[in-house]
């Protein structure tokens, strides 16, 4: 009889989760709290809940070849959608919906058999059931994180305020003067999307990232990793910057920021600089403080506004693992950022429990392969004292959680036994690997060997360049025969010195 696995949450990492038990031979259950799954990824207007708002798209491609299995389990066909995202509107549906979990406890005889009694509530009432393993979906956009107490004069401010997750539609804001308060990813989206039909919208000033393609497919590569490897984090940071400024000056644009790039998460819209250039969204700094009607900003300046919105991030909780879990100042002691340490029998993961600079849904993924051969005993866990010497955050509310795309997975990968080989390759397959090396570091990377193993990835690795470039394709362009700025063999010698520097530190 197939090991029966409980699986909070049929967002995106919900249903990586639901795909790997499958190809486990594991009997999934999957619990959702809403009324449909999708998680973030589904649209829902009116609901409070955290979710894509009408016009969201994701800053990364969900890369998938005809025949693989879909490295997000959403079943998107790659080369009949844009690259940025996948529309909330595609995902599939679920019977396993309008089902919360209460509670989540060890049996009593955990220690032999490592089962968990799982109470869940589906219209107004509760069964328990047993399971073999638990894994825990539900992200950790959760609770807002509503620092009203930052802002004097906020509770005396007579329009409306409200945190990002509570917003849904810009026509909303019809006419509005519109202050939003944080300029990460969600508030550079917001303050484009708003302005579209708001009278004027202010936010204010940080980084931007944007380079026109999927963020994923122009920085996340190995070879930029390596080098950062070997630079110093302010040469890195002097590198990139100079980079986006030479798409247009950050300063002229009062979008510099007092911290370097690596300092925090970076910012990706490409929008953003068109609104600030049409004067549709003014650049500001820090607020000071609120009046009745009105933002006071620190030089002094005084904008009318009518509502507020606070893209101040989100804390998370567990309240139905509180006996196991505890989260404190978004910090959660997790091997990997998946295992509690300290459990007799390794039964219970988290996973997509991390803010990667890079794509979720492929480190989701991963984390479930992993898992689920964790639950079936075809990997095993190193000792408590181990795990527990492993485990380390970042020192920031916002960033406890952070995690580098590529260094992640490939210790993911190492766990599963899935990592490229990269000597393997150049002497075997020299054109596949210098795409691995140089392109970019998509999903089909951890399907070449090992468990999991897809024939179809090989040519999906060499083929992904056109089906990035496949969607702007809607009008020929005849290509002009150009002399290479190098000559062939100053590029060979530089490929073999490169090489060289790697394999010496592999």
């Amino acid at each position: 009889m197939a090991k029966r696995v409980a699986i909070i949450g049929g967002g995106s990492s919900g249903l990586c989760a639901i795909k790997a038990c499958l190809q486990e031979g594991l009997e999934p259950i999957c619990f959702e709290a809403t009324r449909d799954i999708g998680g973030l990824w589904r649209f829902e207007h009116g609901s409070s809940r955290a979710s894509v708002a009408a016009g969201g798209v994701a800053h990364s491609r969900p890369q998938r070849g005809p025949g693989e299995p879909p490295t997000a389990a959403l079943a998107i066909p790659p080369l009949h959608c844009p690259w940025p995202a996948p529309s909330h509107a595609l995902l599939p549906r679920s019977p396993h919906t309008q089902t919360s979990v209460c509670c989540v406890s060890k049996r009593p005889d955990f220690a032999a058999t490592g089962q968990w009694e799982v109470v869940t509530e589906s219209e107004g009432k509760q069964e328990a059931a047993v399971f073999d393993a638990v894994l825990v979906c539900s992200g950790h956009h959760t609770k807002a994180h509503l620092p009203l107490s930052a802002f004097p004069g906020i509770e005396k401010f007579k329009g409306r305020y409200l945190h990002s997750r509570d917003y849904k539609d810009a026509r909303d804001f019809t006419d509005k003067r519109v202050v939003i308060i944080g300029i990460g990813n969600s508030g550079s989206d917001l303050a484009v999307e708003i302005s579209q039909t708001a009278k004027q919208v202010s936010s204010r000033s940080g980084v931007l990232v944007g380079r026109g393609y999927p963020i994923d497919i122009v920085l996340t590569t190995r070879m930029k990793t390596f080098l950062q490897q070997l630079m110093s984090s302010s040469m890195v940071s002097d590198f990139a910057e100079k980079q986006l400024n030479a798409r247009f000056n950050h300063s002229h644009y009062g979008l510099k920021p007092k911290h370097r790039i690596l300092d925090q998460h970076p910012t990706v819209n490409d929008d953003l600089p068109n609104r600030i250039i049409s004067g549709r969204v003014l650049v500001k700094p820090n607020i000071q403080e609120f009046t009745e009607t009105s933002a006071i900003f620190e030089d002094g300046t005084r904008e009318d506004i009518d509502a507020v919105v606070f893209a101040t991030g989100y804390s998370f909780s567990f309240p139905f693992l509180e006996k196991y879990v505890k989260v404190v100042e978004n910090q959660i002691p997790l091997y990997k950022f998946m295992f509690p340490p300290d459990l007799e029998k390794p039964t219970l993961a988290f996973i997509g429990l991390i803010q990667p600079l890079g794509a979720i849904m492929p480190i989701s993924e991963l984390q479930c392969r992993w898992a689920t051969r964790v639950f079936k005993g075809l990997n095993k866990l190193p000792p408590q004292h181990d795990m527990e010497a492993d485990i380390k955050y970042v020192k920031s509310q916002r960033h406890t959680i952070q995690v580098d795309y590529i260094p992640y997975m490939d210790e993911l990968a190492c766990q599963v036994g899935v990592k490229p080989n990269l000597l393997t390759l150049f002497l075997t397959d020299p054109k596949l690997a210098l795409e691995v090396t140089f392109g970019p570091c998509t999903p089909y990377q951890y399907r070449l060997r090992g468990p999991g193993k897809w024939e179809g990835a090989r040519e999906a690795i060499l083929t992904q360049q056109q089906r990035v470039l496949k969607p702007l394709q809607t009008r020929h362009v005849e290509k002009q025969a150009l002399a290479p700025a190098v000559p062939l063999i100053f590029k060979l010698v530089g490929a073999v010195a490169v090489l060289a520097v790697i394999f010496a530190y592999l």
